[in-house]
């Protein structure tokens, strides 16, 4: 994923980003042109309660080349009443595994790789200089900070405190900070400065999103390298919250991430060990590398969490943590496709461990590791990833020990009523489960301001019930086959009640779908779920099911997903911006959303699966393949040329040019992709 010269202009490549992580809930994050736009952009954003309490630790490394008494800065900084131009010697940026940035000064060549260290806080960089003239002089500069992601520090004059040993460094930013923070280059000189502060750092994409853009950071020093005449060199420079960083090897350091995704590959089956690349296909070889790109996607947003023993799925990136509806909606493609089984396992372990009467908790606090418990779906939507690790690895015999007895309290829980964070979660006499109140807002359309909820959606909505009907399915089967026949007939009852209720109440006659919450007539995605699930609510095959899905591909549907809201409708609204009020009131009110594009690919996989007309199967057959190739021909061009370059954004517009809005990368939009492209 390679961007030339041209396509590295101010203007484009300021809206380009990219990111890597560290296993850890960590991240190292940019533009392609080394500017930082956002607060959250940094070279070593470290997590000091892994995932959580993430701060900006090292900003960004300004380097300079000085040829015969000239200097030439080859950084890129933006203040509000300037902009330093080192861009212009940029040639060319790379992605694949990790950023490679490549300068070119007269006849001085800079390569610049950055890396993390997986599972430390700590970041690597490694500059290959290629001289073929006159001697010069190098010199790195590090702009460090140590704040929480989400503030900025407007004011700060700091307090630094330097404890320099040769080339390695030792820095107490403030006294605040009880975290010290350690710098080492492998060759030459460090030249301390005093009270020097970058003042008013301008974060254009902070002004977009109604916050102060502007910040200060403190430059500590710089190292200076002499770079002889014609003469090649390589330098490593470290930052890291690790003291021994001198014993580090940047070479072995990025050739064990290269080691570890390849790993990946061949563990998931997208290439054996012992294939000669020389002598497969140029098609097949295309294939490897899209799944290469996925896999490494898909690898930054499974995290380590020390505190639980277990792995779990980062929502997405940069503001996002751990969330167990995305963790569930992207499991299959994260981790069963992928064949990460074990991980999956954690996965599973991670989101039932803190059960509450009958509720999965939709993540935890950023800062003090609290379970949140405002989601009604969550809880459901284990049933069926449940459902689809057994499809995966027959492994019965984990969900027994580990899972069931959890998965009957949540049904338990769910029948008899739960009314903890105002959930006010309750199966009606009707066999349908109503959730919420106009104060809450615990489905995935959950924008809230303040105490006002855009989206409340309390009552009887679609794919809660569609959801509830599925899991009571599930149950049943899970029952028989671990003896509980009584259970299962009860599970079975409930199930029959809640289908016939459902098939009763929510078919929308007038406009050809489905209610979206009883009482609420809106042609939202979510009536997808209804025939989705391994176990549709809705017969797939029923006319209702086919008036609905043209009028999901009519209202809703577009190249990047589907939108949350069919225009015309009250209060749609079609392009994300403006601050936080503006933004979260447009959230769920006709912004498109990726990760749908599975729900919808699903409804037609069911489809064809129910339909029995053979002239019928084979048009939704032809239907599949042609979404299959739309859909990977436009991500893929989002991987290589848009928004976060290596990754799939949260969200879009609904007009065009069909801009990528809200989180750089989100879990559930690239593993949903991945599914599409490459599933069954």
């Amino acid at each position: 994923m390679k961007l030339e010269k041209e396509q590295l202009d101010l203007r484009d490549g300021i809206t380009k980003e990219w990111i890597i992580t560290n296993g850890i809930g960590g991240y190292s994050s940019s533009t392609v042109l080394g500017i930082n736009t956002r607060k959250y952009h940094g070279l070593l954003v470290a997590p000091l309660t892994p995932p959580a309490r993430r701060h900006v630790i090292l900003s960004k490394v300004d380097e300079s080349m000085e040829i015969e008494g000239k200097k030439y800065n080859l950084y890129s900084n933006i203040c509000k009443d300037y902009i330093s131009d080192g861009y212009k010697y940029l040639v060319s940026f790379d992605k694949e595994y990790m950023p490679i940035f490549t300068y070119q000064v007269g006849n001085v060549k800079v390569t610049k790789i950055i890396c993390m260290e997986y599972g430390k806080n700590t970041v690597c960089i490694l500059y290959k200089i290629q001289n073929e003239g006159e001697k010069a002089k190098f010199t790195v500069t590090p702009i460090v900070n140590f704040r929480d992601f989400h503030t900025m520090n407007t004011n700060h004059n700091f307090n630094i405190k330097q404890d320099i040993r040769g080339r390695k460094v030792k820095l107490q930013i403030d006294e605040y900070s009880n975290y010290p923070v350690y710098f080492h280059i492998s060759e030459g000189k460090y030249i301390e400065h005093y009270n020097d502060i970058f003042r008013n750092m301008y974060y254009m994409e902070e002004e977009k999103r109604g916050f102060f853009p502007e910040e200060n950071h403190a430059v500590p020093g710089s190292y200076e390298i002499e770079i002889e005449a014609n003469e090649q060199r390589e330098i490593s420079f470290i930052c890291s919250l690790e003291e021994n960083i001198e014993e580090i090897n940047v070479r072995t350091v990025i050739n064990k991430e290269i080691i570890r995704i390849n790993e990946l590959m061949y563990k998931a089956g997208f290439i054996e060990k012992k294939t000669d690349i020389t002598k497969i296909s140029k098609e097949e070889l295309e294939n490897i590398e899209i799944k290469k790109y996925f896999l490494i996607a898909m690898d930054n947003f499974i995290v380590y969490r020390p505190s639980f023993g277990y792995y779990t799925v980062i929502a997405g990136y940069p503001w996002f943590l751990d969330w167990g509806r995305d963790a569930l909606i992207s499991f299959e493609g994260l981790l069963l496709m992928t064949k990460q089984y074990k991980k999956a396992q954690d996965i599973l372990l991670t989101l039932t461990r803190d059960i509450k009467f009958g509720l999965v908790p939709n993540g935890y606090s950023g800062y003090d590791n609290r379970p949140l418990y405002n989601s009604v779906d969550s809880s459901l939507l284990l049933f069926e990833q449940v459902r689809k690790y057994i499809d995966y690895t027959s492994d019965y015999k984990f969900i027994e020990k580990n899972i069931y007895k959890k998965l009957k309290s949540i049904i338990e829980n769910y029948k008899t009523g739960i009314d903890i964070d105002g959930n006010n979660i309750y199966m009606d006499k009707d066999g349908l489960i109503s959730s919420g109140t106009e104060e809450t807002q615990n489905t995935w359309m959950d924008a809230k301001y303040a105490n006002h909820c855009f989206t409340p959606r309390n009552g009887k909505a679609v794919e809660v019930n569609s959801l509830w009907y599925n899991s009571l399915k599930i149950i049943e089967k899970l029952s028989k086959k671990f003896g509980d026949r009584k259970e299962a007939k009860e599970y079975e009852k409930m199930a029959e009640e809640c289908k016939k209720s459902f098939e009763e109440n929510f078919y929308n006659s007038k406009k050809k779908c489905l209610y979206d919450v009883l009482g609420d007539a809106k042609v939202r995605p979510n009536q997808l779920f209804s025939i989705s699930l391994t176990y549709p609510i809705i017969e797939p095959n029923s006319d209702i099911a086919k008036e609905m899905i043209l009028t999901v591909e009519k209202k809703l549907l577009n190249q990047y997903g589907l939108k949350t809201l069919a225009k015309g409708e009250k209060q749609y609204v079609d392009v994300y911006e403006g601050d936080s009020f503006r933004r979260d009131s447009s959230y769920h009110q006709g912004i498109t959303w990726v990760w749908l594009l599975g729900l919808y690919y699903d409804a037609l996989k069911n489809m064809k699966k129910f339909e029995k007309d053979k002239k019928n199967k084979e048009e939704l057959n032809q239907k599949i393949i042609e979404f299959k190739a739309k859909t990977e021909k436009t991500f893929l061009k989002e991987l290589k040329e848009r928004g976060c370059i290596g990754s799939i954004g949260e969200i879009y517009d609904s007009k065009a040019p069909y801009l990528p809005k809200g989180a750089i990368a989100q879990a559930w939009s690239v593993a949903e992709v991945f599914r599409i492209i490459f599933g069954e």
